[in-house]
């Protein structure tokens, strides 16, 4: 089939690369000039595991092409995809702005069109979202819902640094759709993946993913309540959370106690169900805590150090990790924010390292020094928090920490070896 993709972040260009790479030709749509000339150059705007190879092979195959004419990309396409952000407003409510701009440049190019067309919303939006959006644009430039076009929901459920192989490896790929035939188009497009597709109504397929997120959020709020009663008792969370996963009812994935979970998806998608459920009249309890329990892990790592290190004015502390999770540039919702800021509070200075988002980090914290290396960020330290899950942080040996003016570690993602440390004094969340 011919494809457009409206939006080229993470989303929209994952998906894009994965459906070309599976024999679809695929035009991806960005208002923003460098990222289209950066696409059709075979770079990607974005850092993603495995992207950037794969991009430039299916350029130069002429398989994906990148613009900035959605009219166009539209007519010469069969389905279109929008894959464009919906942050958090200020109440948690979603930001519909780019859903509605893109709907309306979709709509234009749909005028002209006499071949039926699916136009799909892949952005991440609550229930009721798309068919009360949507599709009133669409209609309301003279188009017949069921005659002249299709509507769609399939959530993404790709996490950022795997996010490649997720798209082409899904565990389940989730089509909600208006009718029958949008439904048959839907899943022919992804009739070459070897997953199973669940075919559902559209208010169902967008709840799916907020109820998914949901859960995998609450997984790791619930570890990390458990893993304050452990540290009081003397136990290990991780091994009491080994025999738990070992139930096939609850499974072992997503119940590592740390520095809480961050990212575009999760904190969002919690807030946004939150809200969405309020207006609806129900009390959301569970959701609600889930998100005060994450707040305050990072600040519970903090404390943690500083009860190792003593009052922290004037003590100089390394961030290893500023991304929200390894293999990733992106900060967005990064429980180093909230870290360093409480850090900086208490009259710490911070250096940070990360392999990828150092830069991306200054733009939310200026008054903070990015190191070049791990090295220099623990060099004359008097205490080290690990963020981020990077594989670079879990060679570090204690050879490594010697380097620090004290050697004071807090290790919030369970990456390092505790058993391998006699001289250096090691803490980790939950043990």
């Amino acid at each position: 089939m011919n494809v457009s993709i409206i939006g080229t972040g993470y989303v929209g260009l994952v998906t894009g690369v994965g459906l070309a790479q599976k024999g679809h030709k695929v035009f991806c749509v960005d208002k923003d000039i460098k990222k289209v000339k950066s696409i059709n150059s075979g770079v990607p705007p974005i850092f993603e595991r495995g992207l950037e190879p794969l991009l430039d092979k299916l350029v130069k195959e002429n398989q994906l092409t990148a613009t900035t004419d959605t009219v166009e990309a539209v007519k010469s396409t069969d389905v279109t995809f929008i894959c464009v952000g919906t942050p958090s407003l200020s109440d948690g409510g979603i930001d519909k702005s780019f859903l509605v701009s893109a709907s309306k440049d979709v709509s234009q190019g749909l005028t002209d069109k006499e071949s039926y067309h699916v136009v799909c919303v892949k952005s991440t939006v609550v229930p009721g979202t798309t068919e009360d959006v949507v599709l009133p644009i669409l209609e309301g430039v003279g188009l017949e819902l069921g005659k002249d076009f299709g509507l769609g929901m399939n959530p993404e459920f790709l996490r950022e640094g795997v996010a490649l192989d997720d798209f082409m490896m899904p565990d389940r790929i989730v089509i909600g759709g208006s009718d029958e035939k949008t439904k048959e188009i839907l899943t022919k497009v992804y009739e070459n993946f070897d997953s199973t597709i669940m075919v559902a109504e559209i208010k169902t397929a967008e709840m799916i993913k907020y109820a998914s997120n949901s859960l995998l959020a609450t997984k790791i709020s619930f570890s990390n309540e458990i893993s304050r009663m452990c540290e009081k008792i003397g136990i290990d969370v991780y091994e009491v959370m080994d025999g738990v996963g070992l139930d096939h009812r609850i499974n072992r994935d997503f119940l590592n106690a740390g520095v809480g979970f961050g990212g575009s998806c999760f904190p969002k998608d919690l807030k946004a169900l939150i809200h969405f459920s309020q207006t609806i009249g129900v009390n959301p309890r569970i959701l609600e805590a889930v998100i005060k329990v994450n707040e305050y892990q990072p600040i519970h790592a903090v404390n943690i150090l500083e009860d190792m290190i003593g009052r922290l004015p004037g003590k100089k502390i390394a961030i290893l990790g500023l991304a929200f999770k390894g293999e990733t540039d992106d900060v967005r919702e990064s429980r180093a924010i909230p870290m360093v800021k409480e850090l900086l509070r208490r009259g710490a200075k911070v250096v940070g390292y990360d392999p990828k988002a150092g830069n991306n980090f200054l733009r939310e914290i200026v008054n903070i020094e990015i190191a070049e290396s791990v090295e220099k960020a623990l060099s004359g330290s008097d205490g080290c928090i690990v963020q981020t899950d990077w594989e670079e942080f879990r060679t570090l040996t204690e050879e490594d920490f010697l380097a620090m003016r004290t050697p004071i570690v807090v290790d919030g993602r369970r990456v390092l070896n505790p058993d391998e440390f006699s001289r250096v004094r090691y803490r980790t969340i939950g043990r």
